[in-house]
Parts: C-alpha cells; structure tokens; sequence
C-alpha cells in the first residue's frame, strides 16, 4: 500500500499575491449585485469537491449553482447540441480546446484548473501490494475503468495498461464504466476486484483512503489537465472561474489529491 504523497507548500508570484488580495476583498461582500443562477457541466471524478467549492462559492457571492456530472465526452456532445450551460469544468484539455476553436465558449477564459492523478484500487486491504506486478500478471477476474473514449481518466487506464504491455491480456475482463465515478462503485460494490480509477475519489472519506492502492507513476500515461471554461459570457459564470483561482479554491483542491497551477 503506497504512502499517501504530500503535496508542497503554494508558493505565491508577485501577481498571483496581487489576484488572491483582489479574489479575498472581493469575497468579503455579503453579496454579488445580481445574484443568479449559474449551470455547471462537471467530469465526474470532481463530484465530491464541486459540492465542497459550490457551498463555499454560494456562500460568498449569492449566486446559485445547478451543478450536473459526467463523463467529459459525455459533456462536450450535449455542450455541442446546445445544452444550456454555462461552465464547463472537464477532465482534459482536448474537448475544451475544440469548444474554443468551434466558437461554442468565451474566448480566453480557458484555463487549467487541476492535475489528476490516476490509482488502482481494491476495497480489499491486503489486495494491492504490487500495483504494476498485479497489472502486469493480470492477477485478477474483473478490472473497472473509465470508457477510455468518453472520460479522460479510462483513457489514462488504457495508456497505463499498455505501457505495462498488459492491454490486450486486460481488455476481454474489463468492466468499462460510463464515467471514472462510476468505475469507483464498480469497485466498491465489488462487481471488480479492481479498478484505475482518480486518486482523489479515494480521499472523500476524511478518514484517509480505504482498501489498498497504487499510486499509478505519471509517466505511464499521458498528463491529466483538466481545463474550465466559460460557454457563455454571465456574471455568476466569471465570478466562479475567478473564484476556482484563488487561495480558497486552490487549497480545497489540494487537499483533495489534485494538483493546482501552483505545483505545475
């Protein structure tokens, strides 16, 4: 069972310290002029700390969040049929990109928000003592990824599993989720004994991480950046980019096992 990595201390920038004394004095009013409603596409995998940056975000500025989760893939195609949003917080750099290019955002309000790192998991304390051995060996019935087509992170999977050269002995026992959260409950229901799924999942029970694990290296499979961008100009829609950007937000995130601009 791996240690749990410590993330280092965020070190400021002139301009950075100039941003976060704005963010902070901005906050600090009881309520944002026009208040409204603010829809949210999010990748699955930041379920758990949307809620947690959504409380605090609505808190301080009065805008309410409508907050829907999914596959990134899934996202983009109903973002592409016009689904009304108005932020968009993916799993990758690609789909965000495309938006930009295809003139379905704001340009220049895109921007990467978080680092994912990727793990394999068992909900079993003794099942995972050599990640990349049990991999490689295929030493399992049932392996839960992310469809690799649809979410970033099942896409990290497949590019794990063939960096190991353990693909193809992996595909025909794969138990392909929709979304990397969903790959997670296939593991935690035990319908897999394992499964690559995002680090962070394993840290939103306060107690720690439970079951055993692997910290996947991050040079098995290519950089999981994840960008936000908004879809649409809307008060609520800059305020909460902004928000994602400052001290708050970006200790949150840590805290939740990603890794923030400041750690790039």
């Amino acid at each position: 069972m791996a240690l749990i990595p410590r993330r280092p201390a965020t070190r400021f920038n002139r301009s950075t310290r100039f941003g976060a004394l704005w963010l902070a004095a901005w906050l600090c009013l009881p309520n944002v002029a026009g208040a409204v409603a603010l829809r949210v596409a999010v990748a699955s995998n930041f379920a758990e700390t949307i809620t947690t940056l959504g409380a605090l975000f609505e808190e301080r500025t009065g805008h309410r969040l409508t907050v829907s989760t999914g596959s990134t893939g899934k996202h983009y195609a109903q973002i592409v049929h016009g689904a009304p949003f108005e932020v968009f917080l993916a799993a990758d750099t690609e789909r965000p990109e495309r938006l930009e290019r295809s003139g379905h955002a704001v340009p220049g309000t895109r921007f990467t928000y978080a680092l994912g790192r990727l793990a394999l998991w068992s909900a079993h304390p003794e099942r995972v003592v050599d990640g990349a051995a049990l991999l490689e060996r295929g030493d399992f019935r049932r392996l839960a990824i992310a469809n690799p087509a649809l979410a970033p992170y099942g896409r990290a999977a497949r590019e794990t599993l063939e960096a190991l050269g353990a693909w193809q002995a992996a595909e025909p026992r794969l138990v392909t989720a929709e979304n990397v959260a969903q790959a997670y409950q296939f593991v935690a229901s035990g319908n897999a004994e394992v499964g690559l799924v995002a680090w962070p999942l394993l840290l939103q029970d306060e107690a720690g991480p439970r079951g055993s694990w692997w910290l996947v290296p991050e040079t098995l499979h290519a950089p999981i950046a994840q960008q936000a961008l908004l879809l649409r100009e809307h008060p609520g829609g800059r305020a909460f980019l902004a928000y994602l950007r400052g001290p708050e937000a970006l200790a949150i995130l840590r805290a939740r096992g990603y890794g923030v601009p400041d750690d790039f």
